[in-house]
């Protein structure tokens, strides 16, 4: 529907749009159809415009294929209108269009002219033949099209990028940059395409010259939450490299004269940059130069936490960090994280949802490669936990959710497997019934929402336990789950969900 207002508005108001009504400037402003409330505001509603543009586009080559001719020519006409008002609209609110930008502009303008005209004269055309040789030149107008509209919304986004970025660096006001910034974390959310032109432009650069400034302290949490948007991309990380980010990341993490928000958003941006998803590592050397203090300020983050979303972005920083090295695991051992992840867990006002669990159970899993762990398992009643986690279930039905419970489960039933290694937490874990609990898991594929993940880390585990404690197990679990390869107890498992009705 929303989609809809902007499709017919276009269609009854183009020409108007197109004439002035007044020729003096200083009414310009009060001629504007469009809303006029920020430049964030504008952007949304150019960006709405552009999605139309580009879905029409690919549907006229969709049509072209069929020789739908008349779809083709009334979509031609529709993308012609939207493509004028939506260079109108951008030109209402901006006032320092470059040269190159009126040159695009005409360029797609008469391109599109073109377009209807050439698609005007196949309706009027019913040889064949004829539509035949011309389908190539309009799939070649076609082309030539789309491939201005890119150009254009390229160099749009990226004069944009330039003002935001420009109002930050000059401006000495709060109020100016606050808004430069809040409208550039806007940008940002609008896909990793936005982010590489913000970060091509100096957009990290930017943000991290305001991170160092003392005057602006209270835009800090929102500069860092524009920063960790913006660093999901590779050219954001070579910024960061390039201004020494992660040393200036370090030493708001440790200042404790800073807010606990700041603090928080310091360590969003630290999740972001060591996320295992991320192909590109190559600021990682500098990171691990200042993991010690970082890993430091991000446990005691946890410790103090006063609210599940700080927890949230402390926590999965560390489970990020313990994932690239050995070393985490073995500063965190120090600094008794495993006490403070534990505590934390049983506080449900700050491990109050299955992400938050993730983290921890993560953190675990990943420290529980090391030999030393096993009594800090079980001095924090963490078998206890893990048993738990095993009977994650979404409440909601939420899809993000439902997998972020599949993750507890898997990792918690890795962490047992690995720990349980120790004959003290194998014990504990039988006595705490963990047995039935995985058989279950492995037998019933809803209990485990039918993830194979899950079922294969409850054959891992139960497999470990059922070396430490074979009179745990009837005969015939452990013919199909503990005594076959893997593999064939796998395979058995997942073949309890068909039906043979």
């Amino acid at each position: 529907m929303e989609d809809l207002k902007l499709m017919t508005d276009c269609e009854c108001m183009c020409i108007l749009q197109s004439k002035p009504i007044s020729i003096e400037k200083d009414e310009q402003n009060e001629l504007i159809l469009s809303s006029q409330h920020s430049t964030c505001d504008n952007l949304q509603l150019l960006l709405k415009r552009a999605w139309i543009i580009s879905t029409e586009l690919t549907r006229i080559a969709q049509k072209l294929e069929k020789n739908r001719w008349q779809r083709v020519h009334s979509m031609t006409v529709r993308v012609n209108c939207h493509v004028r008002s939506m260079i109108n609209e951008y030109n209402t609110f901006t006032r320092s269009s470059s040269e190159e930008m009126h040159q695009l502009e005409k360029l797609l303008i008469d391109k599109c002219s073109e377009f209807t005209a050439f698609t005007e004269r196949c309706l009027q055309t019913e040889d064949k033949e004829i539509l035949k040789s011309m389908k190539s030149c309009v799939n070649e107008t076609l082309t030539t099209v789309a491939q201005y509209f890119g150009q254009l919304i390229e160099l749009v986004l990226t004069q944009e990028a330039q003002n935001l970025l420009r109002q930050i660096e000059l401006s000495g006001s709060l109020y100016i940059t606050e808004s430069a910034i809040s409208s550039l974390f806007s940008l940002a959310q609008e896909g990793a395409h936005l982010c590489r032109i913000i970060a091509k432009e100096g957009g990290v650069v930017a943000l991290f010259k305001i991170c160092r400034q003392d005057c602006f302290r209270c835009l800090y949490p929102q500069t860092l939450r524009t920063l960790a948007s913006v660093c999901c991309v590779e050219e954001g990380m070579h910024q960061l490299e390039k201004v020494d980010g992660i040393l200036c990341l370090a030493d708001i993490l440790t200042d404790t004269s800073h807010s606990e928000a700041t603090h928080a958003e310091a360590a969003a941006v630290i999740a972001q940059i060591t996320s295992p998803h991320l192909t590109f590592t190559q600021h990682l050397s500098s990171f691990l130069e200042n993991m010690e203090e970082i890993v430091t300020a991000l446990v005691k983050l946890c410790q103090e936490a006063s609210s599940g979303e700080v927890f949230l972005l402390a926590s999965a920083a560390l489970a990020n960090i313990t994932f690239f090295d050995t070393m985490a695991c073995e500063i965190l051992l120090q600094l008794n994280a495993m006490k403070i992840l534990l505590a934390a867990c049983s506080d449900k006002r700050i491990v109050d949802t299955p992400y938050s669990r993730d983290q921890v159970v993560t953190i675990l899993a990943n420290m529980s490669v090391l030999d030393q762990c096993a009594s800090e398992i079980i001095q924090g009643n963490g078998v206890q936990l893990l048993m738990e986690m095993l009977f994650e279930k979404s409440s909601s039905g939420n899809p993000a959710e439902a997998a972020a419970c599949e993750r507890v489960q898997q990792k918690s039933a890795v962490t047992l497997a690995r720990l349980s290694r120790d004959p003290e937490v194998a014990d504990a874990a039988v006595k705490l019934s963990c047995i039935p609990r995985l058989i279950k898991l492995c037998r019933s594929p809803t209990e485990r929402n039918n993830s194979d993940s899950v079922l294969v880390a409850c054959l891992a585990a139960l497999r470990r336990l059922a070396v430490m404690s074979p009179d745990g197990l009837e005969d015939s679990d452990f013919q199909q789950l503990v005594k076959p390869r893997l593999v064939d107890s796998f395979l058995l498992c997942t073949n309890m969900e068909e039906s043979f009705v």
